[in-house]
């Protein structure tokens, strides 16, 4: 993953850590789609989401809008994108689903040919969305080119 050698995210916490992490895979991520890795790009973004919607749940800023909720499973992120909907944190117009199956069909290799620059829009709008862009990339640690 982009992060490699990066970060230590576990020694970062449950806040820090998730942050740091969206921020690189959506560096890196964008990267691996310029450079034609498909794939690995929608994987790789597709981590960065999860890790932003981590971030957003466990920031202590944004307990007072998820507290009417304590009973929500926070474990799956379907769930965790659907609440952030419906207590207007996002949107909704992303598809979400369609970009789950899209992730997983990446991670078996079956990734059909296609533009993905709205895909890649849709994901930036949801990071907006969540306080995880904008972001300035030369605040990121460096890139190490032997990630892959």
């Amino acid at each position: 993953m982009p992060h490699g050698g990066l970060m230590n995210e576990r020694s970062m916490g449950p806040v820090e850590g998730p942050f740091l992490r969206a921020r690189l895979h959506i560096r890196g991520g964008k990267r691996r789609l310029r450079q034609g890795k498909i794939a690995e790009g929608i994987v790789t973004l597709y981590d960065a989401l999860l890790g932003a919607m981590e971030w957003y749940v466990n920031a202590p800023e944004h307990r007072d809008r998820l507290a009417a909720v304590q009973k929500f499973d926070l474990k799956n992120d379907s769930n965790v994108y659907s609440l952030l909907v419906r207590i207007g944190v996002l949107d909704g117009t992303f598809d979400f689903t369609g970009f789950d199956k899209l992730a997983e069909t990446a991670l078996n290799g079956k990734l059909p040919a296609s533009d993905y620059r709205e895909l890649l829009a849709g994901i930036e709008s949801v990071m907006t969305q969540l306080g995880v862009m904008p972001f300035d990339e030369a605040s990121l640690p460096p890139e190490d080119p032997r990630t892959f």
